[in-house]
């Protein structure tokens, strides 16, 4: 199997095409394969993988986790649709506080890579929707941050006005509250 990646309008974010074989009887895939990332420029490493499942206009984000316990994150829709978001946070960044919106689907079968000094949400635009992650490092509850999903300063396009949230989504805080203790800063 062999991965393609495509570099976003944002550095270090990456949405990633992988080789599905398909005939008569369904599909094969490998979503990951160290060897084959490796040979595409991404070394990652994986301590954990969560896997959701939401019902239609569910918004789970914009969640990061600060460098105490910095994660980056493979994502992957298995079953429906979900339009997924990336917030580049790192201070310093040529793109802080710009987003990139994709859509991630069975169908498509798209993953992204979401690197650390990101913050990440999706959207289920399908009747409900699977997402797989893979972690670079453990949950960490006391690492975890978030900002509010419609932050005026950040003015993502969500497909959506009123979205099913959960109560701390709906209390997270905006991007001028995050520049008050920034958690990331840019590298080149």
């Amino acid at each position: 199997m062999k991965i393609h990646t495509h570099k976003t309008a944002l550095p270090d974010l990456l949405t990633i095409e992988i080789d599905y074989l398909k005939d008569k009887r369904g599909f094969f895939t490998e979503p990951w394969n160290e060897r084959e990332f490796k040979e595409a420029g991404l070394d990652l490493k994986f301590k954990q993988e969560g896997h959701s499942r939401s019902v239609k206009n569910v918004l789970r984000g914009l969640h990061y986790q600060d460098m105490t316990a910095p994660m980056g994150k493979l994502v992957r829709c298995v079953v429906g649709s979900v339009f997924d978001v990336a917030v580049d946070l790192r201070i310093g960044s040529p793109t802080f506080g710009q987003w990139e919106g994709i859509e991630l689907s069975a169908e498509n079968g798209k993953l992204l890579y979401v690197p650390v000094g990101f913050a990440h949400g999706f959207l289920v635009t399908s009747d409900y929707a699977e997402i797989i992650y893979k972690m670079t490092t453990y949950y960490t509850p006391s690492s975890e941050g978030s900002i509010i999903w419609n932050d005026n300063d950040l003015k993502v396009k969500w497909p959506v006005t009123s979205p099913i949230l959960s109560e701390k989504d709906e209390r997270a805080p905006t991007l001028k509250d995050y520049l008050k203790n920034p958690s990331f800063t840019y590298e080149k």
